[in-house]
């Protein structure tokens, strides 16, 4: 599967695509946002205290931030 990091993902979608089309590439980008989020929180909730002290984070704040659900921003 294609790795897509969050600059890779165009931020506007061309308005010459047929409205069908401007649907599904909108969706497409929310999914992979989405997945991006998810795989971002989970890796944080594995960093050592003095990786997140690096970070700025405290464990609670990264652990509070590991639990929140995928579609939150």
């Amino acid at each position: 599967m294609l790795k897509m990091t969050a600059r890779a993902l165009p931020r506007a979608i061309p308005t010459s695509l047929p409205p069908l089309s401007r649907l599904l590439v909108s969706v497409a980008l929310l999914l992979a946002a989405w997945e991006q989020r998810r795989n971002s929180r989970s890796a944080l909730t594995r960093l050592d205290d003095h990786i997140l002290r690096d970070i700025g984070l405290t464990p609670d704040q990264a652990q509070s931030e590991g639990t929140k659900p995928f579609w939150r921003d």
